[in-house]
């Protein structure tokens, strides 16, 4: 559209204007984040993260090749400016962006690339990232093609290859990893164990925004080490935090949408119920028996009622459950499967297939013992604990007497995962990221973390053999389609067997202040400063002043 001109100079207006937007862009710059954590980072080296406290400190100080898109949940360029995976899925090239410096100033090249990449092949490096890319059989080879090209070639295909490397930090091989040079928007300036975390601005940061204004806008970001959620509550609500990462549901509608809560909506993480079912483990035989039956899981799957704990724990901040892939975890989650129905009377008459009868109050097996059974569930968790309480009531209708033990972490990961002395365990998967190769450490049989019945040599049952057959199968295949129909098919199982009774997904809550700008929060971690870079701290004094 052309623009008219009036009689008079028109620069008055155009100055005006523009001295507005360089008032507002000057507004968006500077400043001190403030945030907490729950604890003291486990590490600093950015390919030994295993927990988010040391996470947090990784995503703020590094930068990876390739980047999740947050409401899309694609592959995006980051550090590469282009990448392309081929052969079926057994090699990866990546083009690296030119003009990219490291914090201590270092120029990125391919042989930085490839030297992080050798980092995560390396066995004795013990380095998690690089589990999927260390081959059992063969030899994975990376290639520097040139200065900003390098390949990396495994001996056998990878399904989706590039979502390997949305989470993998690229190091400087020039620079001591000790001195910590990275690729982030920011780089620790000091640390106080047990206290907090200072970064400052790295001043060779690659990226600008639509302006051309170098990122990132803060000065520095300074990280509060906290442990108790309430203090922390209550710091964000005199403005003191700027944002809660993770707030639970009474934490939220005490603050109120108006005050700084926000949904991000349903998360790929999930809460469940599953029964020991690990031969050697010290509980009575008649039950071990019990929860070996898919009948017996099953009917007490159809006992809970899971819209009463999206209404009554979650207030209606999470969906029920039909298995392990949450809805939002598109294109994979079977959504012809949907949550086993809440039938206490279908739950009776499948049980009485096996042999169970309800006299009176009372469920009692074949043998006349009458069903009871205790469920743990880590202590400090209101959700689980209110969560368990109305499960205990659910199966009171059918005459089972539940029990519950809260423990604390620690107690509770041995005994779920070293002495197996429990009987049923409520608990959670967070944390969860969308590609379901991040599951196979679940789903696998002979896995420390198959939860119901870990480190088998060979698979027990004729459905975990055909999970692990199916979950090996979806990790190589290199068309979508094919694995998505593996994929369904694996969830039936799941749907069909019960190993573990899915609850509910919860949804992502935080808490914003409305002084901080650019926020835009997600399902994945990190939520709410996935951007940090574009985030600033509002100064409406001096905007307001021009208005």
């Amino acid at each position: 559209m052309r623009t008219q001109t009036s009689g008079r100079s028109g620069t008055g207006p155009t100055l005006l204007l523009t001295l507005f937007l360089s008032l507002a862009a000057f507004a968006q710059t500077g400043g001190e984040l403030h945030f907490s954590i729950a604890g003291d980072p486990k590490t600093f080296d950015p390919l030994q993260v295993t927990e988010e406290n040391s996470d947090t400190i990784r995503s703020l100080t590094n930068s990876t090749l390739l980047r999740m898109d947050r409401k899309t949940f694609e592959l995006k360029p980051e550090l590469a400016e282009s990448w392309k995976v081929s052969d079926m899925g057994r090699r990866i090239q990546f083009k690296l962006r030119s003009g990219v410096r490291f914090s201590d100033g270092n120029p990125l090249d391919a042989e930085d690339v490839a030297f992080t990449l050798r980092q995560l092949l390396d066995p004795k490096a013990k380095v998690p990232a690089g589990d999927s890319l260390r081959p059992e059989k063969g030899t994975t080879t990376i290639t520097v093609l040139n200065p900003r090209e390098v390949a990396l070639a495994v001996p056998d295909p990878v399904a989706g290859l590039d979502m390997l490397f949305y989470e993998i930090p690229i190091l400087s091989s020039r620079s001591p990893l000790k001195e910590k040079a990275g690729l982030g928007p920011f780089v620790v300036s000091e640390y106080k164990a047990g206290n907090y975390i200072s970064l400052k601005r790295n001043p060779n940061y690659w990226k600008k925004d639509g302006q051309g204004h170098a990122l990132p806008y803060l000065d520095s970001v300074r990280i509060d080490i906290q442990q108790n959620r309430e203090i922390a509550l209550t710091r964000f609500q005199r403005g003191e935090l700027q944002f809660l990462s993770s707030i639970d549901i009474d934490s939220f509608d005490r603050l109120g949408v108006a005050n700084g809560a926000v949904d991000a909506g349903e998360t790929f993480d999930s809460e469940m119920l599953w029964f020991n079912q690990v031969a050697a483990a010290p509980i009575d035989a008649y039950k071990k028996a019990w929860f070996r039956s898919k009948e017996f899981r099953r009917a007490l799957s159809e006992a809970i009622q899971r819209d009463d704990l999206v209404k009554l724990v979650y207030r209606g901040r999470a969906t029920a459950a039909a298995g392990p892939f949450s809805p939002t975890a598109k294109p994979w989650a079977n959504t012809h499967l949907k949550p086993h129905a809440f039938d206490p009377d279908g739950a009776l008459k499948l049980l009485a297939t096996v042999g169970f009868k309800k006299n009176g109050t009372v469920l009692r097996d074949g043998a006349g013992n009458a069903v009871e059974f205790s469920v743990v569930t880590n202590a400090g968790n209101k959700s689980r604990a209110h969560m368990a309480t109305l499960i205990q009531q659910d199966f009171s209708r059918i005459g089972i007497k539940l029990n519950i033990v809260t423990l604390d972490m620690p107690s509770l990961i041995e005994r779920i995962s070293r002495n197996f002395q429990y009987e049923a365990c409520l608990l959670g998967f967070s944390g969860v990221a969308l590609d379901p190769n991040d599951q196979l450490n679940v789903w696998m049989s002979s896995s420390a973390t198959h939860q119901w019945n870990p480190h088998q040599a060979t698979p027990e049952t004729p459905w975990e053999a055909e999970i692990d057959k199916l979950m090996t199968e979806q990790s190589s295949a290199p068309d979508v389609r094919k694995r998505k129909a593996l994929l369904d098919r694996m969830q039936e199982i799941v749907w069909e067997q019960v190993p573990m009774i899915y609850l509910v997904h919860p949804h992502a809550l935080v808490a914003v202040s409305p002084k901080l700008g650019n926020v835009a929060p997600s399902v994945l971690r990190p939520r709410v400063f996935w951007n940090i870079d574009q985030l600033f701290l509002q100064k409406a004094t001096l905007v307001g002043q021009l208005r």
